[in-house]
């Protein structure tokens, strides 16, 4: 069995849904703790009525010590301080051996068995960012992405856990300071501050945006699968986090300034994104009256259109026609 967390309000109602239904068809025993984030997330997953997950209210799991801090941080900066909570709740509410936190924009492809296999006795498993050189953020955004952090609920595993909780609540804003970014610059410096800690090697385990260009992905027996340009090594896609996707007004989607190969948007841009309008057509016969896919706005360059037309030719602005992913 595996155990995983995530977090997520009714602006990510979709993407929260589409991990639990990836992890449906691709693990053979899970249990997602879902930590929802606001009333309209809440009513809409508990009449949902979904049988590997537990869904759990706001009023269940803040204490006095995040509700203390909760006037000082944004939406998104008290989603990152709630981060390392939510595991802690799990191992110590309901006892489980260990507990994965899950980024909710993000979709397992194949059984996530090979990365626990990994982890082996370690009691923490941690993964890199990896990114491509001309992307390469980590000074500013940290070596390690808060995407999938395993914790084992041992010594080893607590201590960490602990330690990490108790610098989000003393800090954590969508700002750099002092070596610091939001929850994730803190995992830094844990392979040597921390006993037991495992960086995954799995290429298949966060294959992302600002990553990808390193692979040649294709599909092999109705797998999709990366061949890593640098080595040739072959590897199964375990999951992928859709972090700069967003879907648009006027029936488009952004999926970031990175460059995506027809191959990645076809094999794994394409499903995720049918995945996404299924899940709001799920939503939609309960609740009718919003939309969660979390719809925004484009961000204005008509100040700058020859900057607009370059950045898309080189395939680094990249917004689609969302028909054009569901046909």
């Amino acid at each position: 069995m595996f155990n995983f967390c995530t977090l997520f309000d009714s602006f990510y109602l979709t993407r929260g849904l589409t991990l639990y239904r990836s992890l449906e068809r691709t693990c053979a025993s899970f249990h997602l703790y879902i930590f929802a984030f606001d009333d309209r997330s809440l009513t809409v997953l508990r009449a949902m009525r979904l049988p590997h997950a537990t869904i759990i209210p706001l009023s269940d799991f803040e204490d006095a010590e995040l509700l203390s801090v909760k006037p000082t941080r944004s939406r998104a900066e008290y989603c990152w301080t709630s981060t390392s909570s939510t595991i802690l709740y799990v191992l110590e509410r309901y006892g489980v051996d260990q507990c994965t936190y899950l980024d909710a924009d993000m979709m397992f492809f194949m059984p996530p068995d090979p990365l626990f296999t990994e982890l082996g006795s370690d009691s923490i498993m941690i993964t890199e960012h990896r990114y491509t050189k001309r992307y390469d953020k980590s000074k500013l955004s940290g070596k390690y992405c808060v995407q999938f952090v395993t914790v084992r609920n041992d010594e080893r595993g607590l201590t960490a856990l602990r330690w990490w909780r108790a610098q989000c609540l003393a800090w954590c804003y969508d700002r750099h300071e002092d070596g610091k970014f939001g929850d994730q610059k803190y995992l830094d410096d844990w392979p040597v501050r921390f006993a037991g800690v495992h960086e995954l090697r799995h290429l298949g385990g966060g294959m992302a945006a600002w990553n990808v260009q390193q692979y040649d992905i294709f599909e092999e027996g109705g797998r999709v699968r990366g061949r890593d340009l640098a080595s040739g090594s072959v590897f199964d896609l375990i999951f992928y986090h859709f972090h700069y996707l967003r879907i648009l007004d006027g029936g488009r989607i952004e999926l970031g300034r990175r460059t995506l190969s027809p191959e990645v948007l076809r094999l794994i841009y394409t499903p995720y994104i049918r995945m996404l309008f299924e899940q709001k057509e799920a939503v939609a016969r309960i609740d009718a009256s919003f939309d969660p896919n979390g719809v925004g706005r484009e961000k204005a360059l008509w100040k700058r259109p020859l900057l607009y037309l370059y950045r898309k030719s080189l395939g680094i602005y990249n917004i689609f026609d969302v028909h054009s992913f569901l046909r």
